[in-house]
């Protein structure tokens, strides 16, 4: 397979700085989730002292109270949060220590069980070698996305990193893209972004016009209108074939800084 252009004239010219959605981009999010999900529920019945049926429902109803709450925020996708919310929802009002120890436990088997995409860390060097800058753009807390990003071992693979929490809200507000461009000190035409997400990665880079490929795993759907991508890509060794072609074509001068 190969990246398919969706739009006319673009990626015919190497960028000068490729921005990397982290979740579900770099990585599978789901099966971490779920197992890190799975060893939380668990335990919360043997120190809550409830059915494992109850804490996941009050879990569910306590993410979607937090999310309602504080809306399109980083602190919006806090676990600590979730867990403190989901306790007082089963009537045993604050426990800050054992929402800390669910919160911890969930992080703790979220990374043990999260794995790269082939070929991420591949076309990371790739870039690197060929003088491109990157950056990492994400929703959530720096805390926690720091942690994933030193997990993965990818912790000096990035020239940034900005989190929505850095940025004041999350994507697809500007804010976060234009601080990142900001960072990058690149024009949005010069720059690539790549996300899965068509609502906030696809639909925040086109508001600002920057071109955008969507990571398209088998069934996943192509954003359209105002989210639909510049063209899409099923696995990073299909961006390492367009990265090469381009670099390749590119005379002495159009090169980046160090070719």
């Amino acid at each position: 397979m190969a990246v398919k252009r969706r739009a006319a004239g673009t990626f015919e010219r190497a960028p000068k700085a490729v921005i990397f959605d982290l979740d579900d981009t770099l990585y599978a999010y789901a099966p971490a989730h779920e197992a890190a999900t799975a060893i939380v529920e668990a335990k919360a019945v043997g120190l809550l002292g409830v059915e494992r049926e109850a804490f996941a429902e009050a879990l569910a109803r306590g993410r979607d109270a937090t999310k309602d709450l504080l809306g399109q925020t980083a602190s919006a996708h806090s676990r600590l949060l979730y867990f403190h919310r989901a306790i007082e929802l089963l009537g045993m009002k604050s426990r800050p220590l054992t929402s800390l120890d669910l919160e911890q436990t969930y992080w703790r088997a979220f990374l043990a069980n999260a794995r790269l995409f082939p070929d991420v860390e591949d076309f990371i060097r790739d870039l690197r070698g060929a003088g491109i800058a990157t950056a990492v753009l994400t929703d959530l807390t720096a805390q926690i996305q720091f942690r994933k990003l030193v997990y993965f071992g990818l912790e000096g693979a990035f020239d940034y990193v900005v989190t929505s929490e850095e940025a004041g809200a999350d994507k697809p507000d500007n804010a976060p893209f234009r601080l990142v461009l900001d960072k990058l000190a690149v024009a949005p035409d010069a720059a690539w972004l790549i996300g899965d997400n068509p609502a906030s990665d696809i639909e925040g880079a086109r508001r600002l016009a920057i071109p955008a490929l969507q990571r398209l795993p088998a069934g996943a759907r192509i954003g359209e209108g105002d989210r639909a991508p510049d063209a899409t890509f099923e696995n990073f060794g299909e961006l390492r074939e367009l990265l090469g072609d381009l670099v390749g074509e590119a005379g002495p001068d159009e090169r980046q800084d160090g070719d």
